[in-house]
This record gives C-alpha cells, structure tokens and sequence, in this order.
C-alpha cells in the first residue's frame, strides 16, 4: 500500500509528485496518457509563468515532468474509472482492471475546456484560436479579435480584451447575455466592444494563422465574414470529475468541492488544480494547489498514523 497515489500528472499533479517525494512519502503518479502534461502542452507559449516568459507550452510540459523525474517519481499509466473510499484505504481502478492502494489520494485530473467543433477551431489552436484570455490576450494587443459565448466568463473575457485590443466583437447566440447584470454595465461601457446578438459562429478561417471568421445571423439565416486575428472561446469547461462523482462532493457543474487546503468531504481524499472549485483556473494556481494539497496530506497521515 502507497502512502500516497496522485491521479493526474498535469501541472497540478507534478507539483504534488515533486512536493511529496521530497516530503519522503511513498507514491505513485497515474496519468491517462503516456506524456502527461496537461492542457499546457497545447498551449503555444506562455507568458505569465514566473520567471519563464515567452516559454513554450510544450516546453515548459516537459520542464515540469523532468523535474519529477529527476527525483525518482514513478508512474504509472491507465484511466482511472473508479475510486473507493474503504476502512483506512483509499482504491484506485483503472480501465484495465488494475487496483491500486494508498493511505490518501491527490485528484488533479484537471478540466478540458468545452468546444464548438466549428471547422478550424482545432487546426488554429495557439495560431489564433484560445480558450483562456487571461492567458493569452497580452499577444493580440491593438488587433481585433471576437469573443464566442454571452455567460460571465465571455464577458468578462471581452471587458479584459477590450483593454488590449482594437475591436472586440463578442458573438452570442441569443438576443440577451446570460452574465451577471454588473458585468453586462461593463461590457456595455466599452466602446471598442461590438455585440453581434441571435449568432452563432461557423467557421474560422486562415492560412497559417487566424484571419476571419464566418458568422451566421440566427434570425435572417445569413452569414457574414469578420475580420480578427484572435477567436477565444468561452462556451465553458468540463471538469474530468466522471470517475469520483459517485464518492467525492461535487458542485452543480461537476467540480470536486474543495477549498484551499485541497481537502474534499472524505478524509484523506484532496482535490488540486483545475479539477476543484476555484475562482482562477490557471498554471500558477495548480502549481500552488499541487504543493497545498500535499501539505493536507501529511498533516492527514501524520494523525491517521497516530
């Protein structure tokens, strides 16, 4: 039996593999797919990673999993389909039938951003197509992009790009936004911000990077073509959460409930990165939560020991 097994090996779940390996604890990491990395590895750069501007996703993917690596993590591949919460032991199955056993578990199987499976929403991803502003806004200043959603994310997306950029052109499908009333105040206040109400996008379009995307008019069936450099998508995300449903407290969105301690509602099972209930969903915060969720973990075995 494990002392410790962490499911996910994303930032959040590498940051957790290192701080406990460090910490002396006896663990395993298990990871869907043979590279890990999380969504980072997708991403075409990053900058605003401390002290690593300008770095590639990839990169800085394969900083992280060499770091623990270099300290001896070991891993273990398999979809995790199942935990189970048993007298003082926690079980890990995976799609293969294989069990797994450990004193305490770390979740940090992440989220996966929700698409629209329009036509070149996956070939421009990191050349123009994004789903995280915050992260990647700072590369489109003074060009025009669009927004694609009307919740309070999309939102607050556009009040933020519209700051950096020339135009922003937020595409909603219905006549009203879903986002909070405050936020709408703001979006309105923002000259640079033009809503295109009852839309819906179609096709984004380009060569080598992002340069129009085709839009259609609900109402009027008929279709226009803007032209932006940047198409941040904001349709929402999906926790990876399938697995633990049926043990762990979730919220009406499906994310494991969790507060800064990483602690769930059953004893000895934390929760880190994307995968809990948070306000900012970024690397530096899964990071954060990697480390956080291994400190709760000591502190639960040390008592469980006693």
């Amino acid at each position: 039996m494990y002392d410790l097994i962490i499911i996910g090996a994303g930032p959040a779940g590498l940051s957790a593999a290192v701080y406990g390996i460090r910490a002396g604890l006896d663990l395993i990491v298990i990871e869907q797919t043979p590279m890990g990395g999380g969504q980072v590895i997708d991403t075409s750069e990053v900058d605003n990673y401390l002290g690593l501007p300008g770095i590639g996703g990839f990169e800085l993917g394969q900083k992280f999993r060499q770091h623990a690596d270099a300290l001896g993590v070991v891993f273990r591949s398999g979809k995790v389909v199942s935990i189970q919460d048993g007298d003082g032991e926690k079980v890990v199955e995976t799609a293969d039938g294989t069990k797994y056993e450990a004193r305490a578990l770390i979740l940090a199987g992440g989220a996966q951003h929700a698409k629209l499976g329009v036509p070149g929403e996956d070939s421009f991803r990191g050349q123009g197509v994004s789903y995280c502003a915050t992260c990647d806004g700072a590369f489109f200043r003074k060009r025009d992009v669009a927004v694609i959603g009307g919740g309070d994310v999309a939102v607050e997306d556009a009040v933020y790009l519209a700051a950096l950029c020339r135009k922003v052109y937020l595409i909603h499908r219905r006549d009203s936004l879903r986002a909070a009333k405050s936020l709408q105040n703001k979006l309105f206040s923002c000259e640079n911000v033009e809503v295109v109400w009852n839309s819906t996008l179609q096709k984004i379009n380009g060569s080598d990077l992002v340069e129009s995307i085709t839009v259609r008019q609900i109402r009027e069936n008929s279709e226009r073509e803007l032209a932006v450099e940047g198409v941040f998508i904001a349709v929402g995300m999906k926790p990876n959460t399938e697995a633990y449903r049926q043990t762990v407290a979730c919220d009406e969105s499906g994310y494991l409930i969790a507060g800064e301690d990483c602690a769930t509602n059953i004893p000895g099972i934390f929760a880190a990165g994307d995968i809990r209930t948070k306000t900012l969903r970024q690397i530096v915060t899964a990071v954060s939560d990697g480390a956080c969720a291994v400190a709760s973990a000591e502190k639960y075995l040390s008592f469980a020991i006693e």
